[in-house]
């Protein structure tokens, strides 16, 4: 008796726990987390390039005149004229060359650079890019890339059939760039930055605001919008503006986020918040199906029959299930998420099912959610 008055306090004190507002098992998050800070960035960058050494893999110079120009335009500048000759190697591909510059790269720092073909090359498997420069949005160079291409997929083919793993058009230069130009930015001269939320919503970044304030003991952040906080430099502050950010990243806030429920219709994935709330109302599902079964049978005449002949004798089945088993469902007030995904699969509603009763919910007005569909 003793065992069972324990295991029942046990179940109701869970109970009691998932039954709790969401605020008491709040999620604390570093601001580094969920911030960035202004000028503090990556930058993109791109660059036309060959690729050579492959083995008869390349562009096909007829289909990809592109190739052929840049072909010779390279070896006129190592000296070698070729012009108004016919080039039909397939040992070159053009490839587009794409990397990313990381925040405060010093000069002579390497990157890595993504490589992928323009032009009909089969694969760069066994290739090399030859020296590319990668230009930023304002038309300068940032870095320069060169290296063997390294190729994850492959590509067979027969007379009767081929196949073809992953993507080998396309491949990666781990730190094969090196950066000729950093990026001009004077992160210790700044009075003040913003903080610019990724998710921006207002009640976070006044929590940011209010927990920068507290920790430094001044009102040195302001929550200007649902998306930055400005934070300034606070006077008789000891150290720099680094020293500012390290100690701002580390702290804690609860972020928050409106109710939102997001349906990917193609794949049948549903996300929902732990802020979803729904008010009360019944769901019923119930689905119509007909099954029709065609067995035809055969009727044959006995062996040693005088006359007769051989007659198919069709045989139809029908069924019908009008889902009598289903079962209406009542959700209370304030019903939270777990409550409102287990009363779904009581009733065995399959992921597109559900998606259509939470478009129907909320067209009833009782979803206090947003719902995004993608």
């Amino acid at each position: 008796m003793l065992k069972k008055m324990q295991k029942f306090m046990i179940l109701l004190a869970v109970t009691l726990a998932v039954g709790l507002p969401t605020h008491a098992n709040a999620v604390t998050t570093r601001i580094k987390d969920i911030v960035e800070f202004e000028g503090v960035r990556d930058n993109l960058l791109v660059g036309y390039g060959l690729v050579v050494g492959l083995n008869g893999t390349g562009d096909t110079m007829n289909n990809s005149p592109f190739t052929e120009r840049s072909a010779i335009a390279m070896l006129e500048r190592l000296g070698v004229q070729v012009r108004d000759q016919n080039l039909n190697t397939e040992n070159i591909a053009a490839v587009m060359v794409t990397a990313t510059l990381p925040p405060f790269t010093n000069q002579g720092s390497r990157i890595d650079v993504s490589i992928s073909s323009l032009g009909d090359a089969e694969s760069l498997q066994g290739g090399t890019l030859v020296v590319t420069p990668l230009m930023g949005a304002d038309g300068e160079v940032y870095a320069v890339a060169q290296g063997t291409v390294n190729v994850s997929g492959f590509s067979a083919q027969g007379d009767a059939g081929n196949v073809t793993l992953n993507t080998p058009t396309s491949g990666t230069l781990s730190e094969g760039a090196i950066v000729e130009r950093e990026l001009p930015f004077a992160l210790n001269d700044l009075g003040e930055m913003r903080l610019a939320l990724r998710n921006p919503d207002f009640t976070t970044s006044r929590r940011i605001a209010l927990a920068i304030n507290e920790h430094l003991g001044v009102a040195a952040a302001r929550a200007d919008n649902n998306s930055s906080v400005t934070l300034k430099m606070p006077a008789g502050y000891s150290g720099g503006i680094v020293d500012l950010i390290t100690d701002v990243e580390q702290l804690y806030v609860q972020p928050d986020q409106m109710a939102r429920v997001v349906i990917d219709e193609r794949s049948g994935v549903i996300v929902m918040g732990q802020e979803v709330r729904i008010s009360t109302v019944a769901i019923a599902q119930g689905n119509l199906t007909i099954s029709v079964n065609e067995t035809p049978q055969v009727s044959q005449p006995n062996a040693f029959a005088q006359n007769g002949q051989t007659a198919v004798v069709p045989r139809t089945d029908i069924d019908v299930d009008r889902g009598d088993g289903q079962r209406m469902t009542v959700l209370s007030e304030g019903v939270t998420l777990q409550s409102l995904v287990e009363s779904l699969n009581s009733l065995g509603v399959s992921p597109r099912d559900i998606i259509t009763i939470l478009q129907s919910i909320k067209a009833a007005g009782a979803l206090q959610a947003d719902i995004e569909v993608i």
